[in-house]
């Protein structure tokens, strides 16, 4: 397509038919990457409790990563695309450039300065002493890849937000494809243990780097060229706001993941009932992110559909795919729930077979977070709604609300009063909180576009 005939496909096409095709290759490529991220806790599972334990721990320190590669895809990701819904095409190339520029060279930082301080760092992210030789093992390699990890996500973003979900989907999928074959041939054939699970990471992330990349110069897709003329450090506040919401969603996540950690240190004096406790917690990140990762999928795929058109200024159709994505997502989350919830028991020891403490602690969390998965869909559809619409601060306030506003200090309460138990429960009690605030944010919403949308009709 050429930009007037992707402008007139993105406004044009019926709403739900348009979502529906954009989000299936976001769903797809969201849940193969919980997969992988899966097939990582399987593999290593196989060695020992701490070593998947660490898994978990420096698991938090991955999203961080991708909290800022979030942070530089979508910035420029919504910028691209509302420039595009503008016309304003030479604008989207330099946005496109500069903000991929931007994730590398923060990414390279980033790295760095984990590096530097890795040992207190491990602690910091919750490892004990007996999880730490496995955390810092898996940390060292991950911590390589950094820069074409988020710039893979900036690469995978872009290409979405211009509507071209199906070809971000195959770069996505071709490094996670890769890391799951790797991951049994580096941790047993070439016996690297924890070392290969990571090194299959990093080679899958910078194959799918690799593709992303390519992949810019095909179809009607902008380029990343990196000629001097499309870089410029003019845009990076407006990227970074537009993206700021997502380095709250992820960051707060992560900061939330920690104090967990940290949380089941304090309450568990028993070393280890602790590497049980932690590993359990990690399980259920995983499992909670594979339910997760489709709904964020699907709401991806609205995301173009709602910039394209809030910046065309049709907010019909931006309040149509909202109400869509809701009752989509709702009936999603409440058949998953059920589904979870019975067969929580097994999904745990599926994934670690040889410990029946982590078994029993990972079914009690994971039944308790099935009991508030469907709030999902309001909190995040609605968080996605007001980004890709333009509305920092509101997004931001709305992302801060499930990881941060609620769940820190519920995290700080709970476990005082109820011990172990409480960090269990923390995320349900978290997430009907969050449920309230966002709802709060949808109906504001909603309101400020229907007299927007009267003021237009009155103008014309």
């Amino acid at each position: 397509m050429t930009q007037d005939e992707k402008f007139n496909y993105m406004t044009t096409t019926p709403v739900p038919q348009l979502i529906s095709k954009l989000a299936v290759p976001t769903m797809i490529s969201m849940m193969i990457t919980a997969l992988y991220n899966a097939a990582d806790t399987f593999f290593v599972g196989k060695i020992n409790v701490q070593a998947s334990a660490a898994v978990g721990i420096v698991f938090n320190l991955m999203a961080i990563i991708q909290a800022f590669g979030f942070t530089f895809g979508h910035g420029s990701g919504i910028l691209v695309s509302l420039s595009l819904g503008e016309k304003e095409d030479e604008k989207a190339k330099t946005i496109a450039n500069s903000g991929f520029v931007y994730a590398i060279a923060f990414g390279a930082l980033l790295a760095a300065s984990c590096f530097i301080l890795r040992r207190p760092l491990a602690y910091t992210l919750g490892s004990t002493d007996t999880i730490l030789p496995y955390s810092l093992e898996y940390m060292n390699i991950i911590l390589i890849g950094t820069p074409w990890m988020m710039g893979s996500i900036v690469l995978n973003n872009q290409i979405r937000y211009q509507g071209n979900a199906m070809t971000s989907m195959l770069g996505i999928m071709s490094g996670a494809v890769l890391n799951v074959a790797l991951d049994p041939l580096l941790i047993f054939v070439f016996k690297l243990g924890i070392r290969g699970a990571a090194l299959a990471t990093i080679i899958g992330q910078l194959v799918a780097f690799i593709i992303l990349w390519i992949t810019t110069y095909k179809g009607d897709n902008i380029p990343i060229s990196l000629k001097p003329k499309y870089l410029t450090a003019r845009y990076f506040p407006t990227v970074f706001a537009k993206g700021f919401p997502s380095l709250l969603r992820q960051g707060l996540a992560a900061t939330a993941g920690i104090l967990l950690n940290v949380q089941v240190k304090e309450v568990v004096l028993d070393p280890e009932m602790q590497d049980n406790a932690l590993c359990a917690m990690g399980l259920v990140s995983r499992v909670s992110m594979i339910a997760n990762s489709l709904l964020i999928g699907f709401g991806q795929g609205f995301q173009p559909v709602c910039s394209y058109n809030f910046g065309a200024k049709l907010y019909k159709r931006v309040l149509q795919g909202f109400k869509f994505c809701v009752l989509v997502a709702l009936y999603f989350l409440i058949t998953v729930s059920i589904v979870i919830f019975i067969f929580a028991p097994f999904i745990i020891t599926f994934m670690m077979p040889s410990s029946k403490e982590v078994t029993y602690l990972g079914s009690l969390a994971l039944r308790a977070q099935c009991l508030t998965y469907p709030f999902g869909s309001v909190i995040i559809i609605t968080n996605m709604l007001l980004q890709a619409s333009g509305q920092s601060k509101e997004a931001s306030l709305v992302a801060s609300g499930r990881q941060g506003l609620f769940l820190l200090p519920i995290l700080l309460i709970l476990p005082r009063i109820f011990g172990l138990y409480g960090v269990l429960f923390a995320q349900p009690v978290a997430d009907a909180g969050s449920f309230v605030l966002a709802g709060i944010f949808a109906i504001l919403f909603v309101k400020k576009v229907n007299k927007w949308e009267k003021l237009k009709g009155e103008s014309v």
